[in-house]
């Protein structure tokens, strides 16, 4: 028998309808969270942070010497991470060159399509309650940055960025769960799990497949290759970020089975996915540094209109977009941009997308922040 918070009552009748089976696994995975890492976090939750900080540290960046004086469970955990069969970095080289030729369109895509429609799932609970809305802007160069390493040449093998980012990010998940588990802010009955793994595999589904179309239809260009080493990417940077593989796709078939089955599981977007996604709208002119008021605003109206033109006119109402004609604007910039490529060389364009990436990107000067959530409110949390 499988347990339904109270928000999904109606989705999960509806979505049974439809698929019986697939229903049953959305649903069981709104009540899981990182089978691996959440009772090691539980175990550790007593532990000073800059401890903790620090013992994560070690453990991602493989300082043994560090890491000895852990708490056994965390030993352990670090001890057993294992890459998995299935894993072939090899298929990631196409993907990675089609990333470089469509950063700029990908990015595009990324944040005015696939970020906004993974926050139109309860997943927004959590950024909302958690207050991650008031620094949407560090967010989103968070984000960018995660996007431009595990897409850099390996960077998904173990001693680099990506695949160290992408681990950091399940321990940041896996964290912002337990406090929000201990929280009296968190609704378990009607939400289930925080940060659930049926949440965390749609996203990585969205991030995946949706990455892809709508890029294509913003003017990237992939072949089948390119196409299936994309998905091998975020497959394998999910695996990381410890989403369970009972809910983590293998090809673009089962990712989009995954983020249909949430459209028709997950209640729709209410006042805190609204003020979540409208946020990273907002956030754009700030990461990309544009302090006209003008420029500002016609920046965020464009934004707004791809957006509404990307995840359709019913979700952007939601979300409560301004009221917008969409006919023509994909096809207008998608011309735009592939006219721009047709003048200009490849390597050119490579270069000033990874440039643009850079500039919009978190870098800090001490390397990767290891620093975690100490209160569930951004506002009262030390920084991390």
């Amino acid at each position: 028998m499988v347990h339904v918070p109270s928000a999904y009552t109606e989705g999960y009748e509806r979505a049974r309808r439809h698929d019986p089976a697939g229903a049953d696994s959305y649903l069981r995975h709104t009540g899981i969270g990182d089978p691996m890492l959440d009772p090691v976090l539980e175990e550790l939750a007593s532990l000073p942070p800059p401890d903790l900080h620090r013992f994560i540290r070690a453990g991602i960046e493989q300082d043994d010497e560090v890491l000895r004086g852990a708490p056994q469970c965390l030993r352990d955990f670090f001890r057993d991470l294992e890459d998995p069969p299935w894993l072939d970095r090899e298929m990631f080289i196409p993907g990675i060159r089609a990333f470089h030729a469509n950063a700029d369109l990908m990015l595009i895509a990324f944040v005015t399509g696939v970020l906004v429609e993974g926050l139109s799932t309860l997943i927004s609970k959590s950024f909302f309650i958690t207050e991650r809305t008031v620094s949407t802007s560090r967010r989103l160069r968070q984000n960018n940055r995660h996007l431009l390493d595990i897409f850099f040449p390996r960077g998904l093998y173990r001693d680099n960025d990506g695949w160290k980012l992408s681990t950091r990010i399940r321990f940041v998940h896996g964290r912002i769960r337990s406090l929000l588990s201990r929280s009296e802010l968190w609704d378990h009955d009607a939400w289930g799990t925080p940060l659930s793994a049926a949440h965390l595999g749609f996203a990585i589904s969205v991030f995946s497949r949706r990455l892809i179309e709508y890029a294509e239809l913003v003017g990237a260009k992939f072949d089948q290759k390119e196409r299936e080493s994309v998905l091998a990417i975020w497959r394998y940077s999910g695996y990381l970020m410890g989403i369970p593989e009972s809910i983590l796709y293998v090809t673009g078939k089962d990712a989009k089975k995954v983020y249909e089955m949430a459209y028709l599981c997950e209640p729709p977007p209410d006042s805190d996915a609204v003020a979540v996604a409208n946020g990273l709208i907002q956030a754009i002119p700030e990461v990309a540094d544009i302090t006209d008021p003008a420029e500002q605003r016609n920046v965020i109206a464009l934004a707004h209109r791809l957006s509404r033109a990307l995840i359709g006119n019913e979700l952007a109402d939601r979300f409560g977009y301004p009221k917008t004609r969409t006919l023509g604007t994909l096809f207008a910039f998608r011309t735009k941009q592939r006219l721009r490529r047709w003048f200009e060389r490849g390597d050119m364009i490579r270069s000033s997308n990874f440039s643009q990436l850079l500039q919009i990107s978190i870098y800090d000067e001490e390397g990767l922040s290891y620093r975690m959530p100490d209160h569930v409110k951004n506002s009262i949390s030390q920084p991390w």
